[in-house]
């Protein structure tokens, strides 16, 4: 059974501004259609869960004071492999239709001018995102190396976050909500917490403080009726806490009847 620890991120100025200026890649008229058969979603309920929706921050941050490029890499491919084994081993319980994983770039250079594009544009300096038309997702190493630094959260955090954008492009429209950063958020949430629960990422004592740093630290602190925001610090932090209490179902859109 693979297992990964969570860990810290408190982010720089610096890198909040490169991951909120950039995170689903668009390029110009983009075709939504998904890139496998649109699913409905199967008629399952919310879990129920009287806790708060923002998770109980307890315990101390654990830096990296000493670490390789290896290491951080490795990380990487232990976020991307928890999170792709979520969605696929649960994909059936939520929704019609095959699960297909997005592309895996993988990480850039952003100081390479030949760096990765979406749509025949660079990919951002320091940032991390979905390409829509490529259906792919990639990442600065340099923007992973920062935050490994302060600890590991905030490579899983962009991993499933990121991956999040790319399930939204995979489902019914009226399953996508308009807060679309959000609910990638809220699906960072429900993918953390339950592959806790599959035993295939383990917490410790001070993870959950770390995940509401990191979510604190990349927020723009602007109103969310901008679309190219990614909500406040406090939006952020409840929006992941939505998806550790309600899993998935309560991260989608609201179906009209």
């Amino acid at each position: 059974m693979f297992k990964q620890r969570v860990l810290a991120l408190a982010l720089s100025v610096a890198a909040v501004t490169a991951v909120t200026t950039g995170c689903e890649f668009k390029v110009g008229n983009v075709d939504q259609t998904p890139p496998t058969s649109v699913p409905s979603m199967k008629t399952t309920k919310a879990p129920q869960d009287t806790s708060a929706d923002t998770p109980q921050q307890t315990g101390d941050p654990s830096p990296n004071a000493q670490f390789s490029d290896a290491d951080v890499t490795k990380e990487i491919n232990g976020a991307v492999e928890v999170v792709d084994k979520y969605w696929s081993d649960h994909w059936s319980e939520l929704f019609t239709g095959t699960y297909k994983a997005p592309a895996i770039k993988g990480v850039y250079n952003g100081d390479d001018p030949a760096r990765f594009t979406c749509g025949g544009q660079p990919a951002d300096k320091f940032n991390a995102y979905y390409c829509i038309p490529e259906d792919y997702l990639a990442w600065d190493f340099a923007l992973m190396k920062a935050g490994y630094a302060q600890g590991d959260a905030f490579v899983y955090l962009v991993v499933a976050h990121e991956w999040g954008h790319a399930i939204q492009n995979r489902l019914q429209m009226n399953l996508v909500s308009t807060d679309k950063e959000l609910q990638a958020d809220c699906l960072a949430g429900a993918v953390l917490w339950g592959a806790q629960k599959d035993g295939t990422l383990t917490w410790e004592d001070g993870d959950t403080t770390e995940i509401g740093q990191s979510l604190s630290a990349l927020a723009d602190n602007t109103e969310w009726a901008d679309p190219s925001s990614h909500g406040d610090a406090i939006e952020r932090v409840s929006a992941f806490g939505k998806g550790r209490t309600q899993g998935v179902v309560g991260c989608l859109a609201k179906q009209s009847t």
